[in-house]
């Protein structure tokens, strides 16, 4: 039997870089335990933080060690590259990329799940898991996914998109803005960047001294901005797993003690609870499954995807939050322990993604003109 090659892609330029190198090595043991070790071979391919694409050695290091590799200019040394690694321009890929059967990106953040890789390997014409170039980016962008899940009829809170034009603008427009967000969102409001993960550049205000800092924070890490009014609920979600006739998993619950579930919440170990399954109502459960299901298809997801809600316990209310279409991939992250309560392993979840994969793709045929 030959053995799938498999180009596990991770690292990258954003901010969610370390994450992406513990999902890494959560699937790349996944794909060397059990059956999978006869259907599959590990071609590890690590970016790094300035963008250039290392192959051979240093990957497998960087996988070993869980640790960054540090960049040549960096001050603090502990430099990883071997002599058969590649070190090459960020224009140039190693030549291992030829040798790629199958694609699986686990890159968190912009430049990784927001439709820029996944141009890339469509383009390479090698099947990859996860979302196409229009789900991906489709799922980053909070302001368009909102737009397509309201035009889908998902409930959602209320919101307003902001650029970040009308916040670094003159004394009189800025003004304007808070008046209006005052009057339409009310206190608290949650001010995001759109196109950012992990909770980074999110703040919770009460005041309008707090969202003009927020806004203005924002506007430091993305030109779009939402602005979300806040709500009393229970966070719960949802993982979807599939292509065309996907399903849903069972339905999970986060609990923390924080203001809300920032950055710090999410990554610091017993700072948040992770309930499987959530002890909500059978009914919840399911509207929650067949709205997960909704927002998948609304925004052309494949592959996978986590999809996050609100459930407001006082009126019964569900509302969509948001749908993440690479979502982290640790053993303790929420999208493989909801399969594993769904009784899927997390080694049955590596296979069954990369078999969409080879599944969803087809080459593109060109055809010829007269």
């Amino acid at each position: 039997m030959t053995k799938l090659r498999v180009g596990l892609l991770f690292g990258g330029c954003s901010g969610e870089h370390e994450v992406s190198i513990t999902s890494a090595r959560a699937i790349a043991k996944a794909l060397s335990s059990g059956q999978n070790t006869s259907k599959y071979e590990i071609l590890p391919f690590y970016i790094q933080k300035d963008g250039r694409w290392l192959a051979g050695d240093t990957p497998q290091q960087v996988l070993a060690s869980g640790k960054p590799l540090s960049l040549p200019n960096s001050e603090t040394g502990n430099q990883l590259v071997s002599a058969s690694s590649q070190s090459l321009s960020r224009w140039q890929s190693p030549p291992q990329v030829g040798e790629v059967d199958v694609w699986f990106p686990i890159l968190h953040g912009p430049n990784g799940e927001d439709g820029t890789v996944q141009g890339l390997l469509t383009l390479m014409q090698v099947p990859f898991v996860g979302s196409g170039v229009l789900g991906s980016a489709l799922g980053m962008d909070k302001i368009a996914m909102k737009m397509v899940f309201a035009q889908a009829g998902l409930p959602q809170v209320k919101y307003k998109a902001v650029n970040r034009s009308q916040i670094w603008s003159n004394p009189c427009v800025f003004p304007k803005l808070c008046d209006d967000i005052e009057l339409t969102l009310g206190y608290p409001c949650f001010i995001k960047p759109a196109n950012l993960g992990s909770s980074v550049g999110i703040a919770k205000v009460r005041s309008r001294q707090e969202l003009e800092a927020a806004l203005d924070n924002a506007a430091s890490y993305d030109r779009r901005i939402i602005v979300e009014a806040g709500v009393v609920a229970r966070e719960l979600e949802c993982a979807v797993l599939g292509n065309d006739q996907p399903k849903a998993s069972v339905v999970g619950e986060i609990t923390y003690k924080s203001e809300f579930y920032d950055y710090e919440t999410k990554y610091t170990e017993g700072k948040a609870d992770l309930v499987i399954p959530a002890a909500v109502p059978n009914a919840v459960t399911q509207q929650i499954q067949e709205m997960a299901l909704q927002a998948f298809a609304a925004v052309d997801a494949a592959g996978l995807a986590r999809v996050d809600f609100f459930y407001v316990e006082a009126t019964g209310e569900v509302l969509i939050n948001e749908i993440n279409t690479l979502p982290g991939f640790t053993a303790t992250s929420m999208y493989p322990l909801l399969w594993q309560h769904s009784g899927v392993s997390f080694p049955e979840l590596v296979d069954q993604l990369i078999q969409l994969a080879v599944a969803r793709y087809s080459p593109v045929e060109v055809a010829a003109s007269d």
